[in-house]
């Protein structure tokens, strides 16, 4: 079994700045990309930015130059630095792991519970 786990939520003014975490942990024999989701309400999810293994990097258009994801491959811990927060940014973000648990298992995605970020003054 994996666990995806975030934290790093948090309410900021526009303009501002937060910095997501999230770890995996648990049964894994190799994690393959990871990514951040975010789904406002009223909308459904959609991807912000991904990176692989090698570090070859995914973003939404909507946060191209403003967020950053970036990953620690020794501690299983995908980041995602947030800047020039928009209200538009407010959501709840969750990190998405593809992972292994043995070498001969299938590649399966793990989600986390969820981490809520709002951006108002």
């Amino acid at each position: 079994q994996v666990h995806v786990v975030e934290s790093g939520g948090g309410l900021v003014q526009p303009g501002g700045s937060l910095r997501l975490s999230c770890a995996a942990s648990g049964s894994i024999f190799s994690i393959n990309a990871m990514a951040w989701h975010r789904q406002a309400p009223g909308k459904q999810r959609e991807l912000v930015a991904s990176i692989t293994s090698a570090g070859s990097t995914n973003y939404a258009d909507s946060v191209k130059g403003r967020f950053t994801i970036s990953r620690d491959n020794a501690k299983n811990t995908v980041y995602l630095q947030m800047n020039s927060l928009k209200p538009d940014d407010t959501a709840v973000y969750y990190c998405r792991t593809i992972a292994q648990t043995m070498a001969t298992s299938p590649r399966y995605q793990y989600w986390g519970q969820g981490t809520q970020v709002t951006v108002s003054s």
